[in-house]
């Protein structure tokens, strides 16, 4: 596991270690989707990690699904944000803001406007929505319109601005998971017919216009993408996915982006591809992997950086338990969304580290 303590160089971060913590929905922003002082104490907590990646942070009013998310495309988004990336900053840590539309994993109940999801095609996911009156069936989406997809994209690169502005590292696109880039990619949730639907070239065309613009707007070294290739999640039937992502890989790369985040499901073959082809840095995630497997992906050379998620939800101190082999916290599943401090920043820190230098926590102030 020495490999994993290395420093090593990213876009335009110089990071201590190789240890990401993964982006995980929480829930506990403001209605009006501004983070808190309790959200920069939990960031801040966890800044002895290489890299924090935040959990998925709407770009706009469509794009958000789910109760209590994060935006960054408000004045009041970004000074939330510039609280969080202050603390972690402060605490010695660097950390991107996930840019996350869900499309059709939405209810109108649970955004600003009250209006309908949007979606590459007219086509209802399977599956519940979890909203303030309880679980209520996922409607079926709007077809975003050409003139639509472009605005879409257009926020895109007004949040990664707002980031910027916030104080954030960089962004990391969401294009996995069965959200909106991941919807386009797919044939079972994209069944248009004009020049982002269909084909593979057509299906990956709004994933790449997402990422050219951000890129654009930012700089390429201060732009990722999280993919997950084969992923099912939110009612996705991807097709061909070995050529599907040998095309996005193959048209990402001369983007010369900042670092590409992978959840790793079972293709160890495409992994090895994608990791031959991607010319920049690669973080890797393989869900549910024991401790004893953090860092062999990193050792083996398929990745630059490990992501880990659960762990560094319920440890703080991730690193320097790891360092040290120290017994870890178990992640208390009941708290993963919304609510207070139990279950997100109260998370007793090791006996052997106490609270180490670099996790003070700031003053006040699956998916």
């Amino acid at each position: 596991m020495d490999k994993i303590w290395e420093p090593i160089s990213i876009g335009r971060m110089s990071l201590k270690n190789r240890l990401a913590m993964a982006p995980m929905t929480r829930d506990r922003a403001t209605p009006e989707g501004v983070p808190t002082a309790s959200n920069a104490t939990y960031y801040a907590q966890r800044a002895t990690f290489g890299l924090i990646v935040t959990e998925g942070t709407q770009p706009s009013d469509d794009g958000q699904g789910y109760l209590l998310t994060p935006g960054i495309y408000t004045e009041e988004h970004i000074h939330g944000w510039k609280m969080v990336t202050d603390a972690v900053h402060a605490a010695g840590g660097r950390i991107y803001i996930q840019l996350m539309h869900v499309g059709r994993m939405a209810h109108p109940s649970n955004t600003p406007h009250g209006r309908q999801p949007v979606a590459p095609s007219a086509v209802r996911p399977a599956g519940k929505m979890m909203t303030a009156s309880g679980p209520q069936n996922l409607p079926e989406p709007r077809a975003l319109s050409a003139e639509e997809i472009a605005a879409t994209v257009r926020d895109f690169r007004h949040a990664a601005s707002c980031a910027i502005a916030a104080g954030a590292d960089g962004v990391e696109i969401h294009a996995a998971n069965g959200y909106l880039p991941h919807q386009f990619l797919s044939e079972n949730a994209n069944r248009r017919t004009d020049a982002y639907g269909g084909s593979i070239k057509n299906r990956i065309r709004f994933t790449l216009e997402v990422a050219a613009a951000v890129a654009e707007e930012i700089g390429a070294d201060r732009t990722a993408i999280h993919l997950s290739p084969g992923n099912t999640l939110n009612d996705i039937v991807e097709g061909d996915t070995a050529a599907l992502y040998h095309a996005m890989i193959t048209q990402l790369a001369p983007l010369d982006l900042a670092f590409l985040s992978l959840v790793q499901a079972e293709d160890e073959e495409l992994l090895r591809s994608i990791r031959r082809a991607w010319p920049t840095a690669m973080l890797v995630n393989r869900l549910n992997r024991p401790r004893a497997d953090i860092a062999v992906d990193v050792d083996a050379g398929l990745a630059d950086m490990a992501s880990v998620g659960r762990f560094a939800l319920a440890n703080s101190d991730l690193v320097l338990r790891l360092q040290r082999d120290t017994k870890l916290n178990e992640a208390d599943q009941n708290t993963f969304y919304g609510g207070g401090e139990r279950g997100y920043t109260d998370y007793p820190t090791s006996t052997v580290s106490n609270v180490p230098a670099g996790m003070a926590a700031p003053p006040p102030g699956r998916r």
